[in-house]
């Protein structure tokens, strides 16, 4: 993430910084999730740097759906494929390759 912030230089002048934050964002984590940067945020005369403070928000997916921890995929089957057992092949978000056998009705 490019960030560009106020700083006080050496002479007291203020002036503008650019920097670029990295954010590790891990499997799992929820909507609201906050990521703190100690003073990353705009410097003022006489006062400490001020925390940078990334609240993670969700993207909605074209394929799944969260349901707290889980993910859900709806896959439409026939009828015949219901009643005489099929199996679907799914992508995950890693990219890996799943087999999920549908036994059940």
């Amino acid at each position: 993430m490019k960030i560009s912030r106020t700083v006080v230089d050496a002479n007291g002048r203020l002036s503008q910084e650019s920097e670029i934050l990295t954010i590790d964002v891990k499997p799992g984590w929820k909507k609201g999730t906050k990521i703190t940067f100690p003073d990353k945020g705009n410097e003022q005369l006489n006062q400490l740097p001020a925390d940078l403070v990334f609240v993670i928000d969700e993207k909605p997916h074209n394929l799944y759906t969260r349901d707290g921890n889980d993910l859900i995929m709806n896959h439409r089957v026939s009828l015949a494929e219901a009643l005489g057992g099929t199996t679907v092949n799914l992508t995950t978000l890693d990219g890996r390759n799943l087999s999920v056998p549908v036994t059940d009705m």
